[in-house]
């Protein structure tokens, strides 16, 4: 098959990967070696979906010996099949960011073979591209469940990045649709991955007091900064809707996750059917708002200092689409509030609905020589039509039945409205499109 038809199929099979990110580790390069990555990311390109990518996006290959159920490239299925070899990979990989179309790589892969070969092959890529083309850009590889720690952390040495699939959100969900996986496993590999990064903190630490040691002249530290374990942590991928299992159930592995393991992030992809599916799949793809919550209810929890917990109740352990959990607990517990804005803890302030966490570090430097006003809170963007019933300002106090008299469907929720593109409203003087 020609190189440019197994780049066809095999980037077309990673879209559906979402543990994809191209922030968070910070790499200059050397006299001799190409490319750099920042942690703001690299340069884009994107689908003909319309989607953002910055990385080189492939799997090494389409092939699995697996039969997950929610999988387009299970052994079952009759997708068409390609395989890179590393070399190839290697060589894509290079000539994208000559051409300046790419900074780093994403590589994935089914499952040939075995864990440990599929695992090899992986490796394989990120070596050659570090030891023999001196290739300093961002990598992040697939670390797969079931291969060896020794694997798993001679990939942390050249990779970035490394993602572990957790996949389905319970034992129960993968017995039914991904027979060959169990979350013991997946967690297991996440744990040597931790464990890697634990031990290259600690390795930076000593060679710092070492360095800085009386009678050691500084330098350039050039033998430890490759020897760096996964810098950029590691991610991880939930599929929601392919099962019954609520949202209630999803955030409480997501926060013991993050507290077990010190991932960066979760990523949550809606279940999108294919043809000719299994009949254990459900018809239809949830509702795409339902991925949106999650991944706001996953910021509360990782910047804003709330528990999985307060997010959903018994009666409703779903997510409500309609609204966002931070304003759907705020109207369960209208006990706490109204909250005075020139007096609040920073946890306090962070549960006011309207008030995003940067603005709260912005409101405690601030009111350290004057007291807030509505409109200091407006200049600070402050959604005040969601805001204002939460909180006490200088200037404004909410009357007690105000706040009892919220309701989502008059204030707080605004509709959207599609605007006229030649429409005179529009002028330059709105700055609206």
């Amino acid at each position: 098959m020609e190189l440019a038809a197994k780049l066809e199929i095999l980037a077309d099979a990673a879209k559906y990967d979402a543990s994809c990110a191209s922030s968070g580790a910070v790499r200059k390069a050397a006299p001799g070696e190409i490319g750099n990555s920042t942690g703001m990311g690299i340069c884009h390109s994107y689908t003909p979906d319309g989607r953002c990518v910055s990385l080189l996006k492939i799997l090494l290959t389409n092939y699995c010996v697996y039969d997950c159920v929610f999988c387009v490239n299970r052994i079952s299925s009759d997708t068409r099949r390609a395989r890179f070899t590393p070399a190839e990979v290697v060589s894509l990989t290079l000539d994208f960011y000559r051409r300046n179309y790419i900074e780093g790589l994403f590589l994935s892969s089914g499952i040939i073979q075995s864990p440990d070969y599929t695992m090899e092959q992986l490796v394989a890529v990120a070596r050659e591209l570090r030891r023999e083309h001196k290739f300093n850009g961002y990598i992040h590889l697939k670390a797969i469940p079931g291969a060896s720690q020794r694997l798993i952390h001679e990939a942390g040495v050249w990779a970035d990045r490394l993602s572990a699939n957790v996949e389905l959100p319970t034992q129960n969900d993968l017995s039914k649709l991904a027979p060959e996986k169990n979350l013991v496993t997946i967690r297991s590999a996440m744990s040597g991955i931790k464990s890697g990064v634990e031990e290259a903190a600690q390795e930076s630490r000593a060679a710092a007091k070492t360095v800085s040691a009386p009678g050691i002249v500084p330098g350039r530290r050039a033998s430890t900064r490759r020897a760096r374990f996964a810098p950029a942590g590691q991610s991880t991928q939930m599929v929601v809707g392919a099962t019954e299992t609520n949202d209630a159930t999803i955030l409480s592995l997501a926060s013991d996750l993050y507290e077990k393991h010190e991932l960066r992030r979760i990523y949550y992809s809606a279940f999108s059917p294919f043809p000719k599916a299994d009949s254990r799949l459900p018809i239809a793809a949830p509702p795409l708002v339902r991925e949106h919550r999650l991944y706001e209810a996953d910021w509360l929890m990782r910047y804003y200092g709330f528990q999985a917990h307060e997010l959903t109740t018994a009666a409703q352990p779903n997510l409500d689409l309609k609204l966002d959990p931070k304003l759907n607990w705020a109207l369960r517990n209208r006990e706490r509030f109204p909250i005075d804005i020139n007096r609040g803890s920073r946890e306090e302030l962070l549960r006011i609905p309207g008030i995003g966490y940067r603005t709260v570090a912005r409101i405690l430097s601030i009111r350290r020589y004057h007291w807030l006003r509505l409109e200091d809170l407006r200049k600070l963007r402050v959604f005040l039509r969601r805001a204002r019933a939460f909180l006490i300002a200088a200037d404004h106090f909410p009357e007690p039945a105000e706040l009892d008299a919220v309701s989502p469907e008059q204030k707080l929720i605004v509709e959207p409205v599609q605007l006229s593109l030649f429409g005179a409203e529009m002028a330059a003087l709105s700055g609206q499109l």
